[in-house]
């Protein structure tokens, strides 16, 4: 498993691969937590090709996008939450998110962020929880006439302020 995936910036042209992608994702991989009109319902919220455009395009969102292939893509808002990361069935498991949420963790908090959220889906909170974020809140959310469960997740970002004290030699 590598996390070593070349990750450039969203460009308006990828919005059609990564809706496809988006849709894909919740459809195959969050099959054992959602049930089937609920993940319909989710991926009805990237119905309007313009509207995911500029959703993907008003935060700051990187791609993963190797020899022609969509491996996955990931979206900070606010430099401190995550609020997507997706990655296509095909490459699950094989470091793709992890390159994803690690960039955006590094960028948030470079830009000062001293902790990073997230509102994980039941089938992302396991990973999450191995990158050291920690539940702290269940949500239901409303999508579509349905009602989707997810967990807000927190990942210290800066170390305390406060340094224990020297020893003495």
């Amino acid at each position: 498993m590598s996390e070593d995936f070349p990750l450039r910036p969203f460009l308006p042209a990828d919005a059609m691969a990564l809706r496809d992608l988006f849709g894909q994702s919740i459809e195959e991989l969050t099959v054992d937590d959602y049930d089937e009109d609920q993940r319909l319902a989710w991926a009805a919220s990237a119905a309007d090709p313009g509207e995911f455009r500029a959703r993907l395009g008003g935060m700051l969102t990187l791609v993963v996008h190797l020899d022609g292939e969509y491996l996955g893509f990931g979206s900070l808002k606010d430099n401190k939450t995550i609020e997507m990361l997706y990655v296509h069935p095909d490459f699950a498991g094989e470091g793709v998110g992890s390159a994803l949420a690690g960039a955006l963790e590094k960028i948030a908090e470079a830009r000062g962020a001293e902790a990073i959220t997230v509102d994980a889906s039941d089938t992302a909170v396991p990973f999450f929880q191995g990158r050291g974020y920690a539940a702290v809140r269940r949500n239901s959310v409303p999508r579509e006439d349905q009602w989707l469960s997810n967990t807000t997740m927190v990942k210290p970002l800066k170390e305390s302020k406060a340094k224990a004290p020297a020893k003495p030699s």
